[in-house]
């Protein structure tokens, strides 16, 4: 356990290394593209972007605790997250050191009020599994305890000890650090920093409490109790504590593994869709979902021979991160979806609206337009098919997407931190199953069962959609003859708020671009000038200082 002295150097070294990648962030992406000078930021960025994640990567597998848990978070983000980021952590936890097995059976005992050999016949004592907050050892639970719960076989996952405090000082740091994002204005504009640390922390404090573990994997398995597909291990309560877990044992194939799965006849594209559809429904019919579905938590288990049911089942493990979807939230997200099927922008952007992801004053009018073509260009493709395109196709739209995307008042809404993290490893996993798989041919038939089950919500969208029109056409008369009466009088404007932004925009720029070349002038000057005067040449270098100021801040009324 560390003492006080080790968890101030550790909050230390968390917050340094924060602050000097935001200060290299802020001098890279926000004060040289300012000035004129974004070409070095994107030149630059792939290796930068390399060099963060080794760092983090040193600092995670040194530190462990939530560091590790942030890492392997981040690696699953491959859709906002560069690949050299990604690929660079994805490994992260296949470096963690085991604890020693006599410090883990110290903590054991104690939990459990005796020896372990009077709870097991056997225990392997090299782990199956030595993760950030706890380690997995296989075990055979004794003769008496086996006929209690029905199993013999049994996993025991233990707590690291003393991570309760490291996890305090890891998130002390963490909220410090949403702190300082929160008054940044790139970033507080999109996302509620602070929300989402919290938001972290307590599934992270969840995670470390084995008795609410163990509950949250009998409520999956009661969700799912009609499912012949889905199997989940049985929990022997009589030897779980807060922080020791004893679980039926049901390693199987890991999904995967292909290889494997091809040898016991099962189809790695069947399995790759029943695991999708397995997920859609825990997002969208039960509301509660596991939000860690990588590699190392899902097994496929064959059949016995002669076994009524299914020829295999899908088997989840290790339910310390839940998310729960509200049922306000859940029915937004299915706008979400039924728009993503049917390739609607205009319906994508309402729903995003809907969910809180788009504030509702945003001007969305470019962001329907920029959806549509997304829809027209690229919907319906899968991963393959995109690694296929010529690069060359994404260019143009993507710097026409991002142009408006980054005007707008985008949030990262309460709930769908874990709800992004599990959508993205189920596409992940999905993927790596079966490479031509499309997850749009899950969310198609997804979208139409959604449709089918909730026809009675279909009809009163349709009934509200009809009276909003029948509203507009009775209040059509009337705004027809405001505007004969503006023309009449001479008062009636047209405005075009999109091309007056953009001008606006690009006097802005021009003032800033002479700004910096009047820095430069100066400050090359006052370089020139200062070995025969250095009066002179001080004096030139601290004027270079005002067009630098009006460059970095001028054009920001109005923004």
């Amino acid at each position: 356990m560390p003492d006080a002295v080790s968890g101030r150097a550790r909050y230390r070294r968390i917050l340094r290394f924060a602050a000097r990648n935001l200060a290299v962030t802020w001098w890279y992406e926000i004060l040289l593209p300012t000035i004129g000078l974004r070409g070095v930021a994107e030149r630059t960025r792939p290796a930068r972007m390399k060099r963060f994640a080794r760092r983090f990567r040193v600092l995670a597998v040194d530190l462990g605790g939530l560091m590790i848990k942030l890492g392997q978070f981040m690696s699953s983000r491959l859709d906002v997250l560069p690949p050299e980021v990604t690929k660079e952590l994805e490994g992260l936890q296949d470096e963690v050191p085991a604890v020693p097995f006599a410090a883990i059976r110290a903590l054991a005992e104690q939990e459990l009020g005796v020896p372990l050999e009077q709870v097991f016949a056997s225990i392997d004592e090299t782990p199956i599994a030595a993760a950030s907050l706890g380690q997995v050892y296989r075990a055979r639970l004794s003769r008496r305890d086996a006929s209690d719960v029905g199993f013999d076989g049994a996993v025991v996952k233990v707590q690291r000890p003393g991570i309760g405090d490291i996890v305090a000082v890891d998130l002390a740091a963490l909220r410090k650090v949403g702190g300082w994002l929160s008054r940044v204005q790139l970033v507080s504009k999109r996302v509620d920093a602070p929300a989402v640390v919290e938001e972290f922390a307590q599934t992270c404090l969840e995670e470390i409490d084995y008795l609410q573990e163990g509950a949250n994997s009998e409520r999956f398995a009661e969700n799912f109790a009609q499912n012949d597909r889905v199997r989940v291990p049985a929990v022997a309560w009589e030897r779980t504590t807060r922080r020791v877990l004893t679980l039926e044992d049901v390693t199987a194939i890991k999904i995967t593994d292909t290889a494997a799965l091809r040898a016991a006849g099962i189809e790695p594209s069947d399995v790759a869709s029943a695991f999708a559809e397995v997920m859609f429904d825990q997002l969208f019919l039960h509301g509660f979902f596991h939000a860690d579905p990588h590699p190392g938590n899902l097994f496929v288990t064959p059949a016995v021979p002669e076994h009524e049911g299914p020829p295999w089942t899908l088997t989840f493990v290790d339910f310390g991160m839940m998310g729960e979807v509200p049922t306000s939230l859940r029915g937004t997200l299915r706008g979400l979806i039924i728009a993503a099927a049917a390739r609607d922008g205009k319906g994508m952007v309402k729903a995003m609206q809907e969910v809180g992801v788009l504030l509702p004053s945003a001007d969305t009018v470019d962001l329907e337009r920029v959806m549509t073509s997304l829809f027209a260009r690229f919907g319906g493709m899968g991963f393959a098919e995109l690694r296929e395109l010529d690069p060359r196709q994404f260019q143009d739209f993507a710097v026409e997407f991002s142009d408006v995307v980054l005007t707008l008042p985008f949030q990262l809404p309460e709930n769908f931190l874990l709800i992004i993290r599990a959508v993205s490893l189920t596409s992940g996993v999905s993927s790596s199953l079966y490479p031509a798989y499309n997850l749009w041919d899950s969310v198609e038939p997804y979208a139409q069962q959604l449709l089918r089950d909730e026809g009675g919500n279909l009809v009163a969208d349709l009934g509200r959609q009809a009276l909003d029109n029948a509203g507009l056409l009775w209040r059509m008369p009337s705004r027809l003859d405001a505007v004969l009466a503006q023309i009449e009088d001479g008062s009636f404007r047209v405005t075009a708020p999109r091309l007056e932004r953009r001008i606006a925009r690009i006097e802005r720029a021009g003032r800033r671009l002479v700004s910096t070349g009047l820095f430069s002038s100066l400050l090359i000057a006052g370089a020139l000038v200062r070995p025969d005067d250095s009066g002179l040449g001080t004096w030139l270098m601290i004027a270079s200082s005002l067009p630098l100021l009006h460059a970095l801040l001028g054009g920001r009324r109005g923004h």
